[in-house]
């Protein structure tokens, strides 16, 4: 776990506001007992998760596509290629939604808009010794490689979240398949 205990409140703030602005529908699904804390959420999430991720393009339409995502200090991140459409996207036009889900069991969604995180701050040094974690020693090589490939780094953004949902389905509720 990477989150500080302010960043532990920031989230759970972030989820009981989410909950409170859920739709009548969304109520009946995301019930007080499917919903995880934040410290539950955080443990949860630990390593990579391939994400949904949906960006906009300038004629309003969303683009969703996987991308490997990871939760640090509270928020997701992920990368792709600086000449991706994805990052094209998001440098006009920050709005984002991305799922995780684990089939019928576990899902994150989360809206907000990504922020291209600077490579040279404090807080990117930090991600990056945990996707060096997750990864092993062939994160940074890649990273190299891949510099070296597209003429420039791999662009990292995080989304900062507007609206988070979990459902955790009870152990004792039954599968919907």
């Amino acid at each position: 776990m990477h989150e500080t205990p302010d960043d532990l409140i920031h989230l759970q703030a972030l989820l009981d506001r989410s909950a409170a602005a859920e739709g009548s529908h969304m109520r009946t699904i995301l019930t007080p007992e499917t919903r995880l804390t934040a410290e539950q959420l955080v443990a949860r999430l630990g390593g990579m998760r391939l994400l949904s991720l949906a960006t906009v393009t300038r004629a309003g339409e969303p683009r969703n596509a996987p991308v490997d995502g990871f939760f640090y200090r509270g928020a997701f991140w992920f990368g792709s290629s600086p000449h991706s459409f994805r990052f094209r996207h998001i440098r006009q036009r920050s709005q984002v939604s991305a799922t995780y889900l684990e089939g019928e069991e576990f899902s994150v969604i989360v809206h907000g808009h990504a922020t291209i995180v600077d490579q040279e701050s404090d807080e990117f040094a930090g991600f990056a010794q945990y996707a060096t974690d997750v990864y092993g020693d062939w994160w940074p090589t890649q990273m190299i490689a891949w510099r070296e490939e597209w003429g420039e780094p791999a662009p990292y953004a995080r989304i900062n979240a507007t609206h988070l949902y979990v459902y955790a389905r009870p152990p004792e509720a039954p599968s919907g398949g």
